[in-house]
């Protein structure tokens, strides 16, 4: 069966794709913060965890603290990628969201007790060693399931090909673990995640320093730790990632077209630039190559997007029916509520918290 013919229509978009394709990229690299500050975060608190001992105080707190707010940044973020995605892409991702929909819609249930776990996890610093340990790593597994079907789900948006599994499994349970880099996808975001969670614990550290908190110092190495080593790690999950992709696609970004080589390229040099600085323990440059090595990332995620789609669309494909008034709108309302956001997170900042 030609896969294009299980391709529905595209709708109209009310203004030119790059528009909205440079708000898919800025909105994706904040989620993309958010939620890996907190999965990572939540990893090295479980790795805390099992080293203490039960007479030890909760060893935590900068973690417990934090974790129900970062998952509500996360999930909150990453409401706007998406519906960007189905603006461009939505007569993909809607049809792979509708072969797993079964697991796709299972993943509101599966948020929300892993919300609960990690507020349990946060309000437990009187119960037992086990019963925090058990909240942690309940909260853990339930997000690194949603994780698993949320690349499912995009690896399966952009091979329609494999779309005719369908008539094999058409109950909403298709996942597509044929896919050769579903995995080597998987480990690399997971990994990528330990990197910016001990990042993100090694600024709180070192706010922590600035305002004379006892154990900052070693918290701040600790992070960068962290930070370091999982960065080496992340390098070597991408590479095994990048040559699982199809040959047509991995070929772009070693040669054979110089935006997505240079790209790629740009990325290896930010990621050098977080060993570096890692290694030396400068929070703030690090935070920066960080961030560039993200921002090159997911840039050069969109181009691999676009490479594995060529066969059948290009978003510059869409016919444009101009509405700029609801754009207008919608953009007023999105500064609106960065505000708030930034508003809010400063509020937050202000409430003094016992760290340990």
């Amino acid at each position: 069966m030609d896969p294009a013919n299980l391709i529905p229509t595209p709708d109209t978009i009310p203004a030119p794709w790059g528009f909205f394709e440079i708000l898919l990229i800025l909105t994706f690299f904040a989620h993309l913060v958010f939620m890996n500050a907190m999965l990572g975060s939540a990893l090295i608190g479980l790795v805390r965890e099992m080293r203490a001992t039960p007479a030890d105080p909760p060893p935590c707190r900068d973690i417990a603290s934090t974790l129900p707010y970062t998952i509500a940044f996360a999930v909150n973020f990453g409401v706007a990628p998406l519906l960007f995605l189905q603006v461009l892409y939505g007569h993909f991702i809607y049809t792979s969201s509708i072969l797993m929909g079964a697991y796709w819609l299972s993943v509101i249930g599966l948020l929300i007790l892993a919300y609960y776990s990690a507020y349990l996890y946060k309000m437990g610093a009187d119960l037992p060693q086990a019963a925090r340990k058990r909240a942690l790593a309940t909260s853990i597994l339930l997000l690194l399931i949603i994780a698993f079907l949320f690349v499912n789900n995009m690896t399966l948006m952009q091979t329609p090909q494999n779309w005719s599994a369908y008539f094999n499994r058409p109950d909403g349970t298709l996942l597509n673990l044929t896919e050769p880099t579903l995995l080597a996808r998987y480990l690399h975001f997971m990994v990528a995640s330990v990197a910016t969670g001990g990042l993100f614990l090694a600024i709180l550290a070192s706010f922590q320093q600035k305002n004379g908190t006892p154990g900052a110092e070693k918290r701040l190495s600790g992070g960068m730790q962290w930070f370091t080593y999982a960065t080496v790690a992340e390098i070597g999950t991408g590479i095994p990632f990048l040559f699982s992709m199809p040959k047509n696609v991995h070929q772009l970004f070693v040669g054979a077209s110089p935006l997505h080589t240079i790209l790629f390229a740009g990325s290896l040099v930010a990621a050098f630039f977080c060993l570096y600085y890692g290694n030396k323990e400068r929070v703030w440059p690090a935070t920066f190559a960080m961030g560039a090595t993200i921002l090159f990332m997911v840039l050069v995620r969109d181009l691999a997007r676009q490479a594995y789609l060529a066969e059948y669309f290009h978003p510059a494909d869409l016919r444009v029916v101009p509405q700029w008034s609801p754009m207008l709108l919608f953009l007023a309302i999105l500064v609106i509520g960065v505000a708030v956001v930034i508003y809010m997170l400063r509020l937050a900042a202000r409430v003094p918290g016992e760290v340990r």
